[in-house]
Protein backbone atom coordinates (compact mmCIF):
# COMPACT_ATOMS: atom_id res chain seq x y z
CA UNK A 1 0.00 0.00 0.00
CA UNK A 2 1.47 3.61 -0.85
CA UNK A 3 1.85 5.60 2.42
CA UNK A 4 0.54 9.40 1.92
CA UNK A 5 2.11 12.15 2.85
CA UNK A 6 0.32 13.87 5.79
CA UNK A 7 -0.75 17.03 4.09
CA UNK A 8 -3.06 14.25 2.28
CA UNK A 9 -4.48 12.58 5.02
CA UNK A 10 -8.13 13.99 6.22
CA UNK A 11 -7.11 13.44 10.10
CA UNK A 12 -3.56 12.74 10.40
CA UNK A 13 -3.02 10.21 13.82
CA UNK A 14 -2.32 12.80 16.88
CA UNK A 15 1.53 11.22 17.03
CA UNK A 16 1.92 12.25 13.36
CA UNK A 17 0.06 15.76 13.25
CA UNK A 18 2.15 17.01 16.47
CA UNK A 19 5.44 15.07 15.94
CA UNK A 20 7.36 18.23 15.59
CA UNK A 21 5.96 19.21 19.56
CA UNK A 22 6.15 15.62 20.73
CA UNK A 23 10.09 16.15 19.69
CA UNK A 24 10.70 19.33 21.22
CA UNK A 25 9.07 17.67 24.57
CA UNK A 26 11.44 14.49 24.30
CA UNK A 27 14.10 16.80 23.40
CA UNK A 28 13.57 18.88 26.76
CA UNK A 29 12.37 16.45 29.10
CA UNK A 30 15.39 15.68 31.95
CA UNK A 31 12.53 14.26 34.21
CA UNK A 32 12.17 10.06 35.35
CA UNK A 33 10.02 8.39 32.40
CA UNK A 34 7.89 5.20 33.74
CA UNK A 35 9.25 2.07 31.89
CA UNK A 36 8.34 2.09 27.72
CA UNK A 37 7.37 6.19 27.96
CA UNK A 38 8.32 8.55 25.07
CA UNK A 39 7.96 11.65 27.49
CA UNK A 40 7.61 11.96 31.39
CA UNK A 41 4.21 11.97 33.30
CA UNK A 42 4.88 15.97 33.36
CA UNK A 43 6.00 16.45 29.90
CA UNK A 44 2.56 14.24 28.85
CA UNK A 45 0.71 16.65 30.74
CA UNK A 46 2.61 19.58 28.80
CA UNK A 47 1.63 18.32 25.81
CA UNK A 48 -2.38 17.56 27.10
CA UNK A 49 -2.30 21.37 28.39
CA UNK A 50 0.32 23.26 26.30
CA UNK A 51 3.47 24.96 27.37
CA UNK A 52 6.75 25.66 26.10
CA UNK A 53 9.77 22.53 25.27
CA UNK A 54 12.83 24.56 24.96
CA UNK A 55 11.90 27.42 22.27
CA UNK A 56 9.06 25.75 21.00
CA UNK A 57 5.31 26.49 21.77
CA UNK A 58 3.28 23.16 22.99
CA UNK A 59 -0.18 24.01 21.87
CA UNK A 60 -3.51 22.92 24.01
CA UNK A 61 -4.89 19.82 23.32
CA UNK A 62 -7.46 19.77 26.09
CA UNK A 63 -8.87 22.92 27.82
CA UNK A 64 -9.99 21.77 31.42
CA UNK A 65 -9.05 21.52 34.93
CA UNK A 66 -5.04 20.45 35.32
CA UNK A 67 -5.68 18.15 38.10
CA UNK A 68 -7.98 15.95 36.47
CA UNK A 69 -5.30 15.71 33.44
CA UNK A 70 -2.21 14.75 36.01
CA UNK A 71 -4.44 11.95 37.37
CA UNK A 72 -4.96 10.61 34.68
CA UNK A 73 -1.35 10.56 33.48
CA UNK A 74 -0.55 9.16 37.17
CA UNK A 75 -2.55 6.11 36.87
CA UNK A 76 -1.43 5.06 33.28
CA UNK A 77 1.79 5.13 35.31
CA UNK A 78 0.51 2.09 37.63
CA UNK A 79 -0.45 -0.79 37.49
CA UNK A 80 -4.89 1.00 37.03
CA UNK A 81 -6.61 0.96 34.08
CA UNK A 82 -7.92 4.57 33.04
CA UNK A 83 -11.27 5.01 32.15
CA UNK A 84 -12.27 8.85 31.03
CA UNK A 85 -16.05 8.56 31.68
CA UNK A 86 -18.49 11.63 30.34
CA UNK A 87 -21.47 12.57 28.36
CA UNK A 88 -21.01 12.56 24.71
CA UNK A 89 -18.63 15.18 23.58
CA UNK A 90 -16.50 15.95 26.47
CA UNK A 91 -13.61 14.95 24.51
CA UNK A 92 -13.28 11.45 25.96
CA UNK A 93 -11.70 10.28 22.83
CA UNK A 94 -10.00 13.51 22.16
CA UNK A 95 -7.60 12.99 25.35
CA UNK A 96 -7.60 9.34 24.91
CA UNK A 97 -5.96 9.29 21.37
CA UNK A 98 -3.32 12.33 22.33
CA UNK A 99 -2.37 10.20 25.85
CA UNK A 100 -1.79 7.32 24.06
CA UNK A 101 0.64 9.09 21.33
CA UNK A 102 2.42 11.14 24.27
CA UNK A 103 3.18 7.90 26.47
CA UNK A 104 3.75 5.17 23.40
CA UNK A 105 3.99 7.09 20.34
CA UNK A 106 1.43 5.47 18.90
CA UNK A 107 -2.66 5.95 18.88
CA UNK A 108 -3.32 3.01 16.83
CA UNK A 109 -4.22 0.17 18.85
CA UNK A 110 -7.88 1.03 19.47
CA UNK A 111 -10.78 -1.29 19.63
CA UNK A 112 -14.15 0.46 18.96
CA UNK A 113 -16.46 -0.88 21.50
CA UNK A 114 -20.38 -1.45 19.45
CA UNK A 115 -22.68 -3.81 20.18
CA UNK A 116 -21.39 -5.94 17.79
CA UNK A 117 -18.06 -6.15 19.22
CA UNK A 118 -16.86 -9.66 19.45
CA UNK A 119 -14.48 -10.98 22.13
CA UNK A 120 -11.90 -11.63 19.73
CA UNK A 121 -11.50 -7.88 19.64
CA UNK A 122 -10.53 -7.86 22.97
CA UNK A 123 -8.63 -11.50 22.73
CA UNK A 124 -7.23 -12.36 20.00
CA UNK A 125 -8.98 -14.21 16.31
CA UNK A 126 -7.56 -16.54 14.09
CA UNK A 127 -6.71 -16.42 10.47
CA UNK A 128 -8.96 -19.60 9.58
CA UNK A 129 -7.75 -20.81 6.31
CA UNK A 130 -3.98 -21.33 8.00
CA UNK A 131 -6.28 -22.89 10.96
CA UNK A 132 -8.02 -25.11 8.70
CA UNK A 133 -5.41 -26.14 6.68
CA UNK A 134 -2.81 -26.51 9.83
CA UNK A 135 -4.31 -26.50 13.19
CA UNK A 136 -4.00 -23.97 15.73
CA UNK A 137 -0.74 -22.33 15.41
CA UNK A 138 1.56 -19.50 16.24
CA UNK A 139 1.10 -18.32 12.42
CA UNK A 140 -2.61 -18.78 12.50
CA UNK A 141 -3.09 -16.74 15.49
CA UNK A 142 -4.75 -13.13 15.01
CA UNK A 143 -3.45 -10.84 17.52
CA UNK A 144 -5.89 -7.80 19.19
CA UNK A 145 -4.85 -4.27 19.61
CA UNK A 146 -5.01 -5.44 23.53
CA UNK A 147 -2.44 -7.82 22.51
CA UNK A 148 -0.33 -5.90 20.70
CA UNK A 149 -0.04 -3.40 23.06
CA UNK A 150 0.68 -6.01 25.95
CA UNK A 151 3.22 -7.52 23.74
CA UNK A 152 4.87 -4.12 22.57
CA UNK A 153 4.54 -2.41 25.65
CA UNK A 154 1.92 0.67 24.48
CA UNK A 155 -1.06 2.04 25.50
CA UNK A 156 -4.45 0.17 24.22
CA UNK A 157 -7.49 2.30 23.49
CA UNK A 158 -11.30 0.79 24.33
CA UNK A 159 -13.75 3.49 22.54
CA UNK A 160 -17.29 3.47 23.83
CA UNK A 161 -16.71 -0.01 26.19
CA UNK A 162 -19.80 0.18 27.93
CA UNK A 163 -21.74 -0.22 24.75
CA UNK A 164 -20.17 -3.57 23.90
CA UNK A 165 -21.97 -6.51 25.36
CA UNK A 166 -21.41 -7.47 28.62
CA UNK A 167 -19.55 -10.29 28.33
CA UNK A 168 -17.07 -8.96 25.94
CA UNK A 169 -16.45 -6.55 28.54
CA UNK A 170 -15.42 -8.84 30.95
CA UNK A 171 -12.98 -10.51 28.93
CA UNK A 172 -10.85 -7.24 29.95
CA UNK A 173 -11.10 -8.69 33.75
CA UNK A 174 -7.77 -11.27 33.54
CA UNK A 175 -5.92 -8.77 31.45
CA UNK A 176 -6.11 -5.76 33.76
CA UNK A 177 -5.90 -8.04 36.79
CA UNK A 178 -3.21 -10.77 35.82
CA UNK A 179 -1.31 -8.84 33.31
CA UNK A 180 -1.50 -11.70 31.17
CA UNK A 181 -3.64 -13.03 28.35
CA UNK A 182 -4.25 -17.10 28.38
CA UNK A 183 -3.94 -18.49 24.71
CA UNK A 184 -5.91 -22.08 25.79
CA UNK A 185 -5.39 -23.57 21.73
CA UNK A 186 -1.66 -23.09 21.77
CA UNK A 187 -1.17 -23.63 25.66
CA UNK A 188 0.57 -20.61 25.99
CA UNK A 189 0.28 -16.98 26.99
CA UNK A 190 1.29 -13.32 26.70
CA UNK A 191 2.21 -11.71 29.50
CA UNK A 192 1.92 -7.58 29.35
CA UNK A 193 5.70 -5.72 28.85
CA UNK A 194 5.96 -3.20 31.41
CA UNK A 195 4.67 0.13 29.82
CA UNK A 196 1.42 -1.91 28.75
CA UNK A 197 -1.81 0.15 30.21
CA UNK A 198 -5.54 0.43 28.90
CA UNK A 199 -7.48 3.36 28.23
CA UNK A 200 -11.29 3.07 28.30
CA UNK A 201 -14.37 5.79 27.33
CA UNK A 202 -17.28 5.12 28.31
CA UNK A 203 -20.90 7.20 28.34
CA UNK A 204 -24.16 6.72 30.42
CA UNK A 205 -26.00 9.52 28.91
CA UNK A 206 -26.87 7.39 25.43
CA UNK A 207 -29.17 4.27 25.04
CA UNK A 208 -27.96 1.56 24.22
CA UNK A 209 -25.23 0.89 26.64
CA UNK A 210 -24.16 -1.93 29.19
CA UNK A 211 -23.44 -1.39 32.75
CA UNK A 212 -19.67 -1.65 33.81
CA UNK A 213 -20.00 -4.98 36.16
CA UNK A 214 -18.53 -4.53 39.45
CA UNK A 215 -15.60 -6.76 39.09
CA UNK A 216 -14.30 -4.65 35.78
CA UNK A 217 -15.02 -1.42 37.55
CA UNK A 218 -12.73 -2.45 39.93
CA UNK A 219 -9.99 -2.72 37.51
CA UNK A 220 -9.99 0.87 36.85
CA UNK A 221 -9.38 4.46 38.15
CA UNK A 222 -12.56 6.59 36.78
CA UNK A 223 -11.79 10.31 35.64
CA UNK A 224 -14.91 12.06 34.97
CA UNK A 225 -14.55 14.67 32.19
CA UNK A 226 -16.36 17.56 33.25
CA UNK A 227 -18.20 20.25 30.00
CA UNK A 228 -16.20 23.46 29.53
CA UNK A 229 -16.50 25.60 32.73
CA UNK A 230 -17.11 28.72 31.13
CA UNK A 231 -18.31 29.88 27.95
CA UNK A 232 -15.09 31.59 27.07
CA UNK A 233 -13.21 28.28 27.57
CA UNK A 234 -15.63 26.57 25.26
CA UNK A 235 -15.80 29.56 22.70
CA UNK A 236 -11.61 28.53 22.86
CA UNK A 237 -12.06 25.10 22.29
CA UNK A 238 -14.44 25.27 19.39
CA UNK A 239 -12.33 27.59 17.41
CA UNK A 240 -9.20 25.88 17.56
CA UNK A 241 -10.53 22.84 16.81
CA UNK A 242 -12.83 24.90 14.16
CA UNK A 243 -9.53 25.96 12.47
CA UNK A 244 -8.07 22.72 12.50
CA UNK A 245 -10.32 21.09 10.91
CA UNK A 246 -11.09 23.82 8.33
CA UNK A 247 -7.59 23.78 7.63
CA UNK A 248 -7.21 19.52 6.86
CA UNK A 249 -10.85 20.25 4.69
CA UNK A 250 -9.07 23.52 2.97
CA UNK A 251 -11.65 25.49 3.53
CA UNK A 252 -10.75 29.10 4.23
CA UNK A 253 -10.40 30.51 7.23
CA UNK A 254 -13.06 33.58 7.91
CA UNK A 255 -11.57 36.56 10.17
CA UNK A 256 -14.75 37.33 11.61
CA UNK A 257 -16.21 33.77 12.70
CA UNK A 258 -15.78 34.46 15.94
CA UNK A 259 -18.79 35.99 16.67
CA UNK A 260 -20.54 33.01 14.62
CA UNK A 261 -19.34 30.66 16.90
CA UNK A 262 -19.37 32.55 20.56
CA UNK A 263 -23.41 32.70 19.41
CA UNK A 264 -23.34 28.37 18.79
CA UNK A 265 -21.91 28.15 21.71
CA UNK A 266 -24.59 30.47 23.89
CA UNK A 267 -27.37 28.56 22.39
CA UNK A 268 -25.48 25.28 22.98
CA UNK A 269 -25.15 26.28 26.64
CA UNK A 270 -28.67 28.06 27.23
CA UNK A 271 -30.51 25.13 26.08
CA UNK A 272 -27.93 22.71 28.13
CA UNK A 273 -28.61 24.64 31.67
CA UNK A 274 -32.37 25.52 30.94
CA UNK A 275 -31.56 29.25 31.65
CA UNK A 276 -30.16 31.98 29.82
CA UNK A 277 -26.95 33.50 29.86
CA UNK A 278 -27.54 36.46 32.42
CA UNK A 279 -29.80 34.05 34.51
CA UNK A 280 -33.25 35.78 33.90
CA UNK A 281 -34.73 33.53 31.67
CA UNK A 282 -35.82 29.93 32.34
CA UNK A 283 -36.00 27.64 29.05
CA UNK A 284 -36.41 24.00 28.10
CA UNK A 285 -34.03 21.60 27.38
CA UNK A 286 -34.02 19.40 24.45
CA UNK A 287 -33.44 15.60 24.20
CA UNK A 288 -30.04 15.90 22.41
CA UNK A 289 -26.97 16.67 24.30
CA UNK A 290 -25.87 19.38 22.75
CA UNK A 291 -22.15 18.85 23.34
CA UNK A 292 -19.18 21.24 22.44
CA UNK A 293 -18.11 18.53 19.63
CA UNK A 294 -21.45 19.28 17.74
CA UNK A 295 -20.89 22.63 18.75
CA UNK A 296 -17.20 22.44 16.12
CA UNK A 297 -19.02 20.13 13.85
CA UNK A 298 -22.20 23.27 13.60
CA UNK A 299 -19.68 25.60 12.70
CA UNK A 300 -17.26 23.94 10.38
CA UNK A 301 -20.50 22.72 8.40
CA UNK A 302 -21.12 26.23 8.14
CA UNK A 303 -17.47 27.27 7.14
CA UNK A 304 -18.42 24.61 4.29
CA UNK A 305 -21.62 26.59 3.50
CA UNK A 306 -19.74 29.98 3.43
CA UNK A 307 -17.04 29.06 0.97
CA UNK A 308 -19.14 26.84 -1.53
CA UNK A 309 -22.50 28.90 -1.72
CA UNK A 310 -21.32 32.18 0.11
CA UNK A 311 -19.06 34.86 -0.14
CA UNK A 312 -16.58 33.01 2.52
CA UNK A 313 -17.38 35.10 5.49
CA UNK A 314 -19.74 33.01 7.76
CA UNK A 315 -22.75 34.63 8.67
CA UNK A 316 -26.00 33.26 10.97
CA UNK A 317 -27.54 32.15 7.53
CA UNK A 318 -24.96 29.28 7.34
CA UNK A 319 -24.73 28.20 10.97
CA UNK A 320 -28.80 27.97 11.66
CA UNK A 321 -29.53 24.97 9.71
CA UNK A 322 -26.81 23.13 11.75
CA UNK A 323 -28.25 24.18 15.14
CA UNK A 324 -31.53 23.45 13.83
CA UNK A 325 -30.15 20.10 13.12
CA UNK A 326 -28.45 19.40 16.62
CA UNK A 327 -31.39 21.16 18.66
CA UNK A 328 -33.63 19.02 17.05
CA UNK A 329 -33.77 15.31 17.50
CA UNK A 330 -37.00 14.42 18.51
CA UNK A 331 -39.14 16.26 15.58
CA UNK A 332 -42.16 16.75 18.07
CA UNK A 333 -41.04 17.45 21.39
CA UNK A 334 -37.60 19.21 20.58
CA UNK A 335 -39.70 21.43 17.37
CA UNK A 336 -41.24 22.95 20.65
CA UNK A 337 -38.55 23.19 22.77
CA UNK A 338 -37.03 25.01 19.67
CA UNK A 339 -39.44 27.41 18.83
CA UNK A 340 -39.88 28.82 22.38
CA UNK A 341 -36.60 29.32 23.27
CA UNK A 342 -36.22 31.36 19.13
CA UNK A 343 -39.50 33.48 20.53
CA UNK A 344 -38.41 34.28 24.12
CA UNK A 345 -35.09 34.65 23.88
CA UNK A 346 -33.83 35.10 20.10
CA UNK A 347 -36.18 37.26 19.29
CA UNK A 348 -35.97 40.06 22.07
CA UNK A 349 -32.25 39.98 21.32
CA UNK A 350 -31.34 43.20 18.81
CA UNK A 351 -28.23 42.38 17.91
CA UNK A 352 -29.54 38.42 16.72
CA UNK A 353 -32.32 39.40 14.44
CA UNK A 354 -30.33 38.05 11.64
CA UNK A 355 -30.02 35.31 13.46
CA UNK A 356 -33.44 35.27 14.39
CA UNK A 357 -35.04 35.57 10.54
CA UNK A 358 -32.55 32.64 9.71
CA UNK A 359 -34.03 30.47 11.77
CA UNK A 360 -37.25 31.06 11.19
CA UNK A 361 -36.71 30.57 7.52
CA UNK A 362 -35.21 27.64 7.61
CA UNK A 363 -38.11 26.39 9.84
CA UNK A 364 -40.28 26.55 8.03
Amino acid sequence: MTELATTEVLRPHAEVEYAGELQALKAADDKPRPPAWQLSPSAVVTYLLGGKAGDTEISPKYVGPRRLVEVAVATLATDRALLLLGVPGTAKTWVSEHLAAAISGDSTLLVQGTAGTAEEAIRYGWNYAQLIAQGPSEAALVPSPVQRAMAEAKIARIEELTRMPSDVQDALITILSEKALPIAELATEVQARKGFNVIATANDRDKGVNELSSALRRRFNTVVLPLPESADDEVEIVARRVAQLGSALELPQPDDALDEIRRVVTIFRELRSGRTEDGRTAVKSPSATLSTAEAISVVTGGLALAAHFGDGVLRPTDVAGGILGAVVKDPSADRVVWSEYLETVVRERDDWAPFYRACREISG
